[in-house]
């Protein structure tokens, strides 16, 4: 473990922005973490994960800890179900792959999503019908000023649509270590509800799938519309898909009777942001060195050495837009750093 000095970002982060940390140390361990937390030589310090959540806006003139711990343990098992633990270090679809290989189901439909294992239980990722929380045990997560570690069930995570305990009440208070899963030995839960998938598999001509089929589909899907942050630089979707009341979604019909919607509730309707954001015009807008993607208007990119501060700018330019003609207030799923 050794502390550098002004080292570029652009690696540890997905949209490859290149800022500097004034100092840099990636840890292994717990014991390690714990150690340079209590660095008074560095009273500030920014906990770095994956990369995959974040638009990075300036140089961070504090110390940067990159969290590079990595462990996959099955905990227990019986015939229909496993239990697993996984390190924060470890690549989110690298652990998807994993579990494939060793029949596990539960999670294929959240194959491919970029980043690390620590950032999901904060963002509660979901996709294509389900949603981390839908097999998630418990998390195992440090608290930085203390040291002290805690143990988190389902129910205290408090998980909602791309969100968490870890981004309301606890935000920038803990670390996550490790997320505990149970997931399917046998006798798989296989969920093609999203119509894409189904879709795909009638392409791939599959009538009784496997999880492997599954994952196969959604890789093929995501791969089409989504560009692949190490070929150019993205954080996926930028914006959540908004739920307004059903009274509000009425009235936009009027003027906007294509707009397509899911119903959450009695009272409100999920609408999609990425059809709201291409019907005003910027999918495949670019400026200059950065835009919005020409095949998902959600998500927004770096072509070249963009900075953060501008593709931030256009961010606030799509919700003023959107607020502007739909009267929708449009919330990132990228924390802005």
């Amino acid at each position: 473990m050794e502390i550098l000095s002004n080292i570029s970002l652009k690696q540890y982060n997905t949209f490859g922005i290149d800022v500097k940390a004034k100092h840099f140390v990636s840890v292994k361990s717990v014991e390690e973490l714990k150690f340079v937390l209590n660095l008074e030589a560095f009273p500030e310090k920014f906990i770095l994960g994956g990369g995959s959540n974040m638009l990075l806006t300036k140089d961070v003139d504090v110390l940067v800890i990159h969290l590079d711990l990595k462990n996959i343990e099955i905990i227990s098992k019986n015939e229909d179900t496993v239990i697993v633990k996984v390190a924060t270090g470890e690549n989110w679809h690298d652990f998807v792959l994993w579990c494939l290989e060793h029949n596990f189901g539960g999670i294929e439909n959240l194959s491919l999503i970029p980043g690390n294992v620590g950032a999901t239980p904060i963002q509660n990722i979901g996709a294509y019908g389900v949603e981390l929380k839908d097999v998630f045990v418990s998390c195992e997560a440090l608290h930085i000023n203390t040291q002290k570690v805690r143990i988190f069930t389902k129910e205290e995570c408090k998980f909602e649509y791309r969100n968490s305990i870890f981004k309301q009440d606890l935000k920038g208070k803990y670390v996550i270590l490790n997320i505990t899963l149970e997931l399917t030995n046998k006798n798989h839960k296989i969920n093609t509800s999203y119509g894409a998938i189904t879709e795909e598999l009638k392409k791939m001509k599959v009538e009784s799938p496997s999880i492997q089929d599954v994952s196969n589909a959604v890789i093929t899907i995501r791969e089409s519309k989504l560009p692949n942050p190490k070929v150019i630089g993205n954080s996926g979707s930028f914006f959540k898909n908004p739920i307004i009341s059903k009274s509000h979604f009425n009235t936009l019909k009027i003027n906007f009777p294509e707009l397509p919607s899911y119903s959450v509730s009695e009272e409100n309707i999920k609408i999609p942001a990425g059809w709201l954001i291409e019907h005003l015009g910027f999918k495949g807008k670019r400026f200059g060195n950065y835009g919005v993607h020409n095949k998902q208007a959600l998500v927004l990119v770096n072509y070249d050495d963009a900075k953060g501060e501008d593709i931030f700018k256009l961010s606030q330019l799509i919700q003023s837009t959107v607020k502007r003609i739909f009267d929708i207030n449009l919330e990132l799923e990228v924390n802005i750093i």
